[in-house]
């Protein structure tokens, strides 16, 4: 019997390129550069699935160019605003992602954003790179404490909820949330976090903020400059989320001019691209979309891909189908 033949956009971990092909006949990218649209188009027309990334933009012309051959979306991540469901579903697409394997790994990264950026990290190490330090001085590089603040969460996904346990239980800080939807009682109780009613409320109360919620139309620009203004001149924002969440161009408004202390990012609005201003900022820590960038994780969410492409090929229901 033919083997379905599974196309990787990017590479993976080569233990999970390895298991993919004995199951089945895998096309990979060998230059690891993100395709082209007529390169997804393409892929749709040739393989019977395809594994796309964060970095490719499914499109709904991208999709409605195709005469697909393929039937199955197995995307390589959690979130999944790159792909336009819509055109996904009138293609007669099975959509996947990878939830849960990512969790801590995104939730250890979010924390550590929040470290770096109040004890001024950053510029700590571009200090000593450059021979700058001249030695232990009293009031060299004074940074902000986080032990006893308080954390505000915009969103209580999974991640969220896994940064609130680490906030409240490793650093004794308080945690507020707003998530758009009902949380448990018993999350709430566990995590010992407090429910506000707006994500203002969350801003205006918190000593930082850390986003947790998907992108996508609902939520562009949801951190815009009077939402900035909101967090103050104290205050810290995070974002591991997606960088269409926030407006770009107000935030690096509001850093230049200490609207708000400062920022941690490991997201941007048009990735790859950063914008210089950001660049020149001491009061911004930036990382490269780092989230979930541990070989263990890595590997976790390329089995889970494959987990998804045996169920669909199987006949089985798809444990993690968003379409």
């Amino acid at each position: 019997m033919k083997r379905p033949r599974v196309q990787l956009t990017r590479r993976w971990p080569a233990e999970v390129e390895a298991a993919l092909a004995e199951r089945y006949e895998l096309v990979t990218n060998a230059s690891d550069e993100p395709l082209s649209p007529s390169a997804l188009t393409a892929a749709l027309d040739t393989a019977d699935a395809v594994c796309p990334t964060v970095t490719d933009a499914l499109t709904a012309a991208v999709i409605g160019a195709a005469s697909p051959r393929a039937r199955f979306l197995g995307n390589f991540g959690v979130g999944f605003n790159h792909i336009d469901l819509d055109a996904a579903r009138a293609a007669g697409l099975t959509v996947s992602n990878t939830p849960d394997v990512l969790t801590d790994c995104t939730a250890d990264l979010a924390m550590m954003l929040i470290l770096m950026v109040a004890r001024r990290a950053g510029e700590g190490e571009r200090l000593v790179r450059a021979d700058g330090w001249t030695g232990w001085c009293p009031t060299q590089l004074l940074g902000r404490r986080v032990s006893g603040k308080t954390l505000g969460l915009v969103g209580f996904g999974r991640i969220a909820r896994a940064v609130a346990r680490r906030a409240r239980f490793g650093f004794d800080m308080r945690v507020l949330y707003y998530n758009p939807s009902a949380v448990p009682d018993a999350v709430v109780h566990a995590l010992d976090v407090e429910p506000c009613a707006s994500v203002e409320e969350v801003l205006e109360r918190a000593d930082f903020v850390s986003l947790h919620c998907p992108g996508g139309a609902a939520t562009r620009h949801l951190i815009d400059a009077d939402r900035l203004a909101l967090i103050g001149r104290d205050g810290y924002l995070v974002n591991t989320a997606r960088g269409d969440v926030v407006d770009q161009e107000a935030l690096i408004a509001a850093l230049a001019s200490d609207t708000i202390a400062g920022a941690g990012l490991d997201v941007y609005a048009a990735e790859p691209l950063v914008p210089d201003a950001l660049k020149t900022m001491d009061n911004v820590v930036l990382l490269p979309h780092l989230g979930s960038a541990s070989e263990q994780t890595r590997v976790a969410m390329g089995r889970r891909v494959m987990a998804n492409l045996d169920d669909f090929f199987a006949g089985r229901v798809v444990r993690d189908r968003i379409v």
